[in-house]
Formats: C-alpha cells, sequence, structure tokens
C-alpha cells in the first residue's frame, strides 16, 4: 500500500541542520512543514543525559554505525563512523564541545565563490542560535535555542595540562569562540541546565505543537521523485510501507555528509558515469557528489597518571553511585561530562597566524570502539590536523537505497598533512615533558620506543580514527565540483538544496556541529527570502 502527502517544505534528515530548519521553516505557521527523519524519536534518557555519548557512540539505537573502506594510508582498518539515526542526528549522541572555527575558515569559504558566508555575514548567525550562559557580547548570543556552558567538573589533572601548555609558550585560553583561537584551556559545552542541547531538545521538542509542523520518525528515504529537472518529493519507506511524500515549494535534504551524497545519488543526481554503472537514471550529471570528503583524523597520546589520578577511577564502584547522586540532586558532576576536557589549538610552521593543530585533552583512557573506561589512572591527547588536504570520497555502491555508501576518507594521503601531524605530536610530547606534568604523566603509547618519523608515521596509520567531522561532499561554490550554489541550491535542477556538514567547501578549524548548526540558521532565511521576494514583486 502507498500513502501520499503533501506539504510546502519537505526537510530529510532531522539531524543538526534538519531540526533547526523544521523549527525556522514552521515559525510563522503560514507553510506546512515535514520532517522526515529514518530513526527513532530519542526517548531513551542517554539521549539527553549529556555523558550518554559513552554507550551511544556504538549503540545501533541511534547510530548508523558507519565503517569505512579499508585504506592503506590508515592501515587498512574499517574504522568506525557513528552517526547519529535519531532525531537530533550527531548532535543527540556526541561528545558536546562547542567550537565554532576560526574567522579566517568563513573568509575562505566567501573567497571560493561563495558570497554570504565570510565570517562577518556568519556571526549573526552563531549568535542567534546561542543561549550562552556567560551572557551576550559582540561574539556571542544569549536567548537562543542551542544551550552553551561551562563545564560543571573540572579536574587537577585538567588544571595541569593547562599549566603545561602554558609553560611550553601557549596562552591560556577561556573562550575559543572569538576572533582568536592559539591557546589551551577548558572547553565549552552544548548543555543547558544539566541537560544535552542537542538539536532536538533546542530547537524541535518546544515546538512539536504547530499544527503546520509534522514531525515524521522511522521514516528511511529511499529516493527523491522528480517532474523533469524539478524535484518535487521523496518516497520513504515507513513500517514496511511506501509513502511518497510531496513538495510544493522546496524538498531539502539534510541527511548529513554521508546521508546526503548517498540520497543524490540514488535519486539520479551524481557523475553520470557512476550512475548509469548502477542502472539508476541520471537526472543531473553533477560529478562532484560524494567527492570532496575531509574529516579530521585524530592520533590520540595515552599517559599513565601518578598523585592527581583521573576519572577512571570516578566511573566504578562507590564514586560512581556518589556521582549517579550528585547528578540527581544538582545536574552536576561526571554526568554531565564532555568527551573531552581541553582544548589547545596550535599554530604551526605552515601556518603560524592561523592554528592548524587542535589536541583534545581528556584526564580518562578508554577504548574508542567500545567506550569502555580502562581501570587505572589515565590521561589522553587526541591530536588532529585542522585543515586537512587529502580528500576522499562517499559513493554508492550498489542501487539498494538501504546499503550504506562506500566511505574512503583518504586520510593522510598528501604529504603536507603528515608534516602538521608530525608537528603537532612533536608538541603535544613536549607539553608532556614541561613541569607541571613530568612528574604526574608517564608516556605509554606510542612509547618512548618510537622517535623517528617514520615510526610515529606508522603508529598514525595503525590508530589514528574519526573525530567525527565528515564535511564536504555536497560543496557549495561556482567550480566543476560544485554541488549547490551560495544559496544551497543544487546545481542544474530546480526546487532542492542540501543544507548540513555536506556542503562545506573547506573543513573548518574545530568541531563541526556548531557550524553545521549556523549553515542551517542561514539556510532558513535565505529559503524563507525566497519566498517573500516573489511575493513583494507581485
Amino acid at each position: 500500500m502507498s500513502v501520499t502527502r503533501q506539504f510546502d517544505y519537505l526537510i530529510v534528515g532531522g539531524g543538526s541542520a534538519g531540526c533547526v530548519l523544521a523549527n525556522r521553516l514552521s515559525a510563522d505557521g503560514r507553510h506546512q512543514v515535514a520532517l522526515l527523519e529514518a530513526g527513532g524519536p530519542g526517548g531513551h534518557p542517554s539521549f539527553h543525559l549529556p555523558v550518554g555519548y559513552v554507550w551511544n557512540r556504538a549503540h545501533p539505537r541511534g547510530n548508523w554505525l558507519y565503517r569505512t573502506e579499508p585504506e592503506p594510508s590508515s592501515g587498512d582498518r574499517a574504522i568506525l563512523w557513528p552517526r547519529g539515526k535519531v532525531l537530533g542526528g550527531s548532535s543527540a549522541i556526541n561528545g558536546l564541545l562547542y567550537i565554532r572555527g576560526q574567522p579566517h575558515d568563513y573568509d575562505a569559504w566567501r573567497d571560493l565563490g561563495n558570497p554570504g558566508w565570510g565570517f562577518a555575514d556568519v556571526l549573526p548567525y552563531f549568535r542567534k542560535a546561542e543561549d550562552q550562559a556567560r551572557g551576550a557580547d559582540a561574539f556571542h548570543g544569549a536567548g537562543g535555542p542551542l544551550g552553551v556552558s561551562d563545564p560543571t567538573v573540572r579536574h587537577p589533572l585538567s588544571d595541569a595540562y593547562i599549566a603545561a601548555a602554558v609553560e611550553a609558550g601557549l596562552t591560556p585560553l577561556d573562550d575559543f569562540n572569538r576572533d582568536r583561537q592559539a591557546g589551551a584551556g577548558y572547553f565549552q559545552l552544548t548543555v543547558r541546565n544539566g541537560l544535552r542541547s542537542s538539536t532536538a531538545n533546542a530547537y524541535l521538542k518546544p515546538v512539536r505543537g504547530r499544527d503546520n509542523l509534522h514531525v515524521v520518525t522511522h521514516a528511511h528515504a529511499m529516493r527523491l521523485t522528480f517532474d523533469g529537472r524539478r524535484a518535487t518529493g521523496v518516497v520513504a519507506v515507513r513500517g514496511g510501507q511506501t509513502e511518497t511524500y510531496s513538495a510544493r515549494r522546496e524538498v531539502i535534504v539534510a541527511a548529513g555528509a554521508i546521508g546526503s551524497p548517498a540520497l543524490l545519488q540514488h535519486s539520479g543526481v551524481g557523475a553520470a558515469d557512476h550512475l548509469r554503472s548502477l542502472d539508476i537514471e541520471v537526472i543531473a550529471d553533477l560529478p562532484g557528489v560524494g567527492q570532496n570528503l575531509q574529516d579530521h583524523y585524530m592520533v590520540s597520546l595515552t599517559y599513565a597518571v601518578r598523585r592527581l589520578g583521573s576519572f577512571n577511577e570516578t566511573t566504578r564502584g562507590w564514586r560512581l553511585v556518589r556521582e549517579i547522586l550528585r547528578y540527581a540532586a544538582s545536574r552536576r558532576g561526571l554526568l554531565t561530562l564532555s568527551a573531552a576536557q581541553i582544548n589547545v589549538f596550535l599554530p604551526t610552521i605552515s601556518d603560524p597566524d592561523n592554528p592548524d593543530v587542535q589536541f583534545h585533552v581528556m584526564p580518562a583512557t578508554f577504548d574508542f570502539e567500545t567506550g569502555k573506561v580502562e581501570t587505572e589512572p589515565g590521561l589522553t591527547c587526541g591530536v588532529c590536523q585542522l585543515r586537512p588536504n587529502s580528500r576522499g570520497t562517499i559513493l554508492i555502491s550498489q542501487p539498494d537505497p538501504r546499503a550504506a555508501p562506500a566511505i574512503r576518507p583518504g586520510y593522510l594521503t598528501d604529504d603536507r598533512d603528515k608534516a602538521v601531524l608530525l608537528e603537532g605530536l612533536r608538541f603535544a610530547r613536549h607539553i608532556a615533558a614541561q613541569k607541571a606534568l613530568a612528574g604526574v604523566a608517564a608516556e605509554r603509547l606510542p612509547g618512548s620506543g618510537v622517535t623517528t618519523d617514520s615510526d610515529l608515521l606508522e603508529f598514525a596509520r595503525r590508530t589514528g580514527k574519526t573525530l567525527y567531522h565528515p564535511v564536504g561532499t555536497c560543496k557549495m561554490g561556482r567550480d566543476a565540483d560544485a554541488v549547490v550554489d551560495s544559496e544551497l541550491r543544487v546545481h542544474g535542477v530546480q526546487g532542492l538544496r542540501v543544507v548540513d556538514a555536506s556542503v562545506m567547501p573547506t573543513l573548518v578549524s574545530g568541531n563541526t556541529n556548531a557550524p553545521t548548526i549556523m549553515i542551517a540558521e542561514r539556510a532558513s532565511d535565505l529559503i524563507l527570502q525566497s519566498v517573500r521576494i516573489p511575493e513583494l514583486q507581485a
């Protein structure tokens, strides 16, 4: 049985961007808006508890659990790529870290032929989204949907790491979301009143009662529909039943850097030769769909810790019971913990004016595949290059839309990335050798026997992992490989936009959730303005 429903706007994907779009496009009550999400509504407590990422990063209840194709540049491993499959998307399972990137990142987007995306243009949208616990100023907003706050728990080992970074020549910072990034300090988090501020909680939950907003979960989009070269709707499977949703105005794909290019390809939008090889009818020959994949590749140094202890010991026994009671009483403590406590932005020789290395430092050690915390006290320093030159692909490999696409990140395939990563790893060791840490943390991995560049690179290939920041696979621009224009409209077709991290032409210098929310905020204005302009002309 097939069911057809009609709306003004169809949003495919209820993740970090989709929930923002659903809120903003339905706000004036004039448009019927449908939000389709392949996952569930996210009722499990772990999607609301800040530390829930520990359980959800490798659990199927709200996670696509993608894996990369094995590649020699990353040790021929099938690396786990968690992506949210639930309302809120990856903002419901991420590590809570609020970082926007440098002004230089957005000015670079503008200079690539994308007017309206320079830092001065996007800053108002960051501010519009934000409910900054410290209050509003020239760089921050208060009263927006997205809660941003300081950590409720600190650790002496984290404080010691900041002290060591300062001894190594870095500047202490307490705000990485202004006009300057280089330095070391605590992350701010997307947490409000002790609860995770996912876009489902921040943007969608408060407006679920709107009569013109229709949220449909467990609806797996199979393909877009077209009338000629105009997008008209979406075919989805829900509960074993095929449903067709049609759009009077626009279809907006917000399925993320993996899901969006895959859906476009299954719908006939992509490289013509590739689509024909899978017997998919070509609607628009856009060779850039699924190309330009970028991600932050993180390589972790771990340390055995003495004297100051770590969070490892707090996660079991009576200490854990104490923390549960503390959270129940005050919404503070261990259960509000983010995936890293200390952030370091490091300028490199290749780009001394714009930090190109980031450290995620946590006073804990754990298995990245399972999330299981280790027993003995430990410290982890994850090192990544911020603006990689290596590029990968997301390409479907069979015509079945339910099959995962082939993910080939191409990590460390560009020699410039290797040089920057090595510089970052060596500086991490330099920090650990400072007085504030020298008697506290002893390196366990890669260990004192790994000293040469070749040995460090081999360690990086064998142990590196995603920092969960895939972008760029439907890039914005004007060149031959661009998929969308500066208003996020898909080239070569009508009535179709892509709004999510896939449109980023280049990766930002930091964590990608905040920029994705900004993109959706700005896209909402662009979409609504395109309605108002014809009305004014009429």
